[in-house]
């Protein structure tokens, strides 16, 4: 019999024993949901464990201190755990979902995913949700029985539609991500639906978490102070109040007491905003949050104003900073010759890699690159890097 999870009390949350289940029946533990079942299949996989060397903004040698892929995820978990837990939600649901959206991540952050999208744009491009779905049905080689993780259908919805729904009005599924379009064929995610109000929630936890962490590692790295923050709506307001109530205290303190207040406000917004939702719409069931026009779980206006000035200001001081450019620049070029030279010579690849090529620049050679660059860590590429082109380096 399948193990509930009594803390999903709202009509509209996913419920555990209802799952619509795995593309490969298995039997139910004996101890855990099939939702707490997803998220230690993430957790133990080795695309979770790579998130360690993948970085947000800064490459993982320029400091101990910045936030990784892992970190950012562990973040987004908590988060949305927290969040989950006040609306009824199925929090296990949310945490799975907020550890895994990062899976499909390139090395470098997005320079790298921009960059191997452009390599890629011959070939069916490159996204990372797309690539996501790609590592937990078919890359992770871990089972006897089957290629992936064997997730439930509401993982792979929630993974897929994590910006809502992917099939828009004309929208066709030749015009979705290559590895979407693919799966689409085995397995139907409605893909012209949003996704659960748990997916929801994971994805605005990720807003939130890298909002917030960029603030601190931008101002840990010095590429803005906290008198750059004061003219940010919202964001200012809240650095006063922090360094009012503590005027004496550590610089350091109050920047964290402030970012902490930040998360605080942003979390009980969306709360707030999605209550309100919910009680106008009269929600019955998950097919009901599915079936609507727009989504359950959203900030309010005026934080979505407040979100959007400050992603402004981190685009502006932050990700386009002189100091982040050459970094990414550097970045991009190793993908590129990474991708040009393996695409061209196959048989420079691992031989595990090698299984499924069918020669130079073909299409099927360009998408094992890809999945085998898509996979690296940042420490990798640049190891890798400098294999295959610094003369002096061991092969």
């Amino acid at each position: 019999m399948a193990i509930s999870n009594p803390a999903a009390t709202a009509s509209f949350a996913c419920k555990a024993e209802l799952t619509r289940g795995r593309l490969h029946p298995e039997s139910e533990s004996l101890t855990r949901t099939a939702f707490q079942r997803d998220r230690d299949r993430i957790i133990h996989c080795n695309a979770f464990r790579r998130l360690k060397y993948k970085t947000q903004v800064f490459v993982y040698h320029e400091g101990d201190y910045f936030r990784t892929r892992l970190t950012h995820s562990l973040e987004v978990a908590q988060i949305a755990r927290s969040i989950a837990r006040v609306l009824g939600l199925d929090e296990d649901l949310a945490e799975a979902l907020a550890l895994a959206h990062d899976l499909g991540h390139t090395p470098f952050g997005h320079a790298g995913e921009h960059a191997l999208d452009n390599c890629m744009a011959e070939y069916g491009g490159f996204d990372h949700n797309a690539q996501t779905l790609r590592i937990i049905t078919k890359l992770e080689e871990r089972y006897v029985s089957f290629d992936g993780l064997n997730l439930s259908w509401e993982m792979l919805e929630g993974i897929v539609k994590h910006n809502g729904p992917v099939l828009r009005s004309g929208d066709t599924v030749e015009d979705l991500p290559r590895a979407i379009a693919e799966y689409a064929v085995t397995q139907d995610l409605e893909l012209h639906t949003y996704a659960s109000a748990e997916a929801q929630v994971a994805a605005l936890a990720d807003d939130i978490a890298y909002n917030n962490h960029d603030i601190d590692d931008g101002l840990r790295a010095g590429l803005f102070t906290v008198d750059d923050l004061l003219a940010v709506p919202l964001v200012g307001e809240v650095f006063r109040e922090a360094f009012d109530a503590a005027p004496m205290a550590e610089e350091g303190r109050i920047v964290y007491e402030a970012i902490r207040s930040l998360i605080g406000r942003m979390v009980n917004d969306l709360i707030g905003e999605t209550q309100v939702r919910i009680k106008k719409s009269g929600l019955a069931s998950v097919a009901d949050v599915r079936a609507m026009d727009g989504p359950l779980v959203a900030f309010s206006p005026e934080m979505r104003e407040n979100d959007a000035a400050l992603k402004a200001f981190l685009f502006e001081r932050m990700y386009r900073h002189y100091r982040v450019n050459r970094m990414t620049s550097k970045a991009r070029r190793i993908v590129k010759n990474l991708f040009e030279i393996l695409h061209e010579e196959p048989e420079l690849l691992p031989p595990e890699w090698q299984v499924g090529c069918d020669g130079p620049k073909s299409l099927k050679t360009a998408r094992r690159v890809c999945d085998f660059i898509a996979g690296m860590t940042d420490r990798f590429a640049i190891l890798e890097h400098r294999r295959l082109f610094d003369l002096n380096a061991e092969a």
